[in-house]
């Protein structure tokens, strides 16, 4: 089993990873205090049970107040939350570990109830008519302001802060969280901006903000340690929809980053049936492996058998599993022996406590005892 292309090595940029196992990024919702930092006794000890991933992408983490839109999330702009992140990824570096932090700002997907008041803020101001989890339970979301030019240019550099932070608290990198119908997603599609200024219009000006932001984080931290997270055939969910333009931008966005030395690109196969959606594209990594000549990262439901065989491929160089690691702190080594992978428990995903969180380690331990 040693020889299964998900536990070979590999080079990315000056990193060196033990194996192509990667565990995704993913909300959890364990920040509940007022500071919304990571903990010792919950996010360090969750981390820390899956260092044997090649690496590790942290759960999306708001770069400002203004980019929260879920309760109980991790900031990376203050500097208890910095301290937080440290005692993480010093317990993920002690066990052989590598870490990405990755940054994120929700724009519209969010509620006035984080704000203030205030409304979120979004490119265009249109009510992506979804739901927001709030402090008070779902909500529905409205319609947010604009952003003006000042708006971009403070958020601008709250990505570079908080890429900044993130070198400071010990991450061996970052990833941009410019995917799945948030911030940079509103910007890059075509029904979700309507601005007539230079950050709307043509495909160029709808890219810009992510290009303006990798210019400002490249400034404060090595360009080779940023990745970035995108979902071209993103359909049907927080008000997104895909037309003529969709595919066309993220063409040109993906063939623009071959100008950047970045740490890696991390796409998303479709969430849900986009066969018979026009314009959308239902093998992402096929699509995208002879225009992107970096490292490329896939996720979405792989399996074992899925995850090696797109390696084999040679469409991907690294498969991101998200649920898999919610239940199996030891994928690595549950991969390398056949061991049977437990199941994950939904209903905690999302809660406060421990239990779901944490209590999968013994679990995976004590398999991996009874199976050897």
């Amino acid at each position: 089993m040693s020889k299964q292309a998900l536990l070979q090595p590999y080079t990315m940029g000056d990193l060196q990873l033990p194996n192509r196992v990667i565990m995704a990024p993913m909300t959890r919702s364990r920040a509940n205090n007022p500071e919304k930092k990571p903990t010792k006794d919950k996010h360090v000890i969750y981390y820390q049970q899956r260092a044997s991933a090649g690496l590790i992408i942290s759960e999306g983490s708001q770069v400002s107040e203004k980019a929260v839109g879920y309760i109980h999330t991790p900031g990376i702009h203050t500097e208890a939350q910095v301290k937080g992140w440290k005692e993480v990824t010093k317990a993920v570096h002690e066990a052989d570990g590598r870490i990405f932090i990755q940054l994120w700002h929700v724009g519209r997907i969010s509620h006035p109830d984080f704000h203030d008041g205030d409304l979120p803020h979004a490119p265009s101001a249109l009510n992506p008519e979804a739901q927001s989890f709030t402090p008070n339970g779902f909500k529905d979301t409205v319609t947010p302001k604009e952003m003006t030019t000042e708006d971009i240019q403070q958020t601008i550099q709250d990505f570079a802060n908080a890429a900044k932070n993130a070198m400071e608290a010990g991450f061996d990198g970052v990833e941009i969280h410019s995917s799945n119908g948030y911030l940079f997603h509103q910007f890059f599609n075509g029904t979700s901006n309507k601005r007539t200024d230079e950050y709307g219009g043509s495909i160029e000006n709808r890219a810009r903000f992510l290009f303006d932001v990798l210019d400002a984080m490249k400034k404060v931290m090595p360009e080779n340690r940023i990745g970035l997270r995108m979902n071209p055939s993103l359909h049907g969910i927080f008000g997104m929809t895909m037309d003529e333009e969709t595919l066309p931008t993220f063409d040109y966005m993906i063939n623009k980053l071959n100008d950047y030395n970045l740490a890696y690109l991390h796409l998303s196969e479709p969430f849900n049936n986009v066969s018979d959606v026009p314009f959308a594209e239902t093998e992402i990594a096929k699509r995208y492996r002879p225009i992107y000549n970096g490292t490329l990262m896939i996720n979405t439901n792989f399996d074992q058998e899925k995850g090696n065989a797109i390696l084999e491929r040679g469409d991907a160089d690294l498969v991101a599993y998200g649920k898999p690691y919610v239940s199996n702190p030891d994928l690595v080594e549950r991969f390398e022996k056949n061991i049977p992978l437990s199941d994950w428990d939904k209903d905690t995903f999302y809660t406060q406590d421990k239990e779901g969180y944490i209590d999968y380690e013994a679990k995976a331990r004590e398999e991996s005892l009874t199976s050897s």
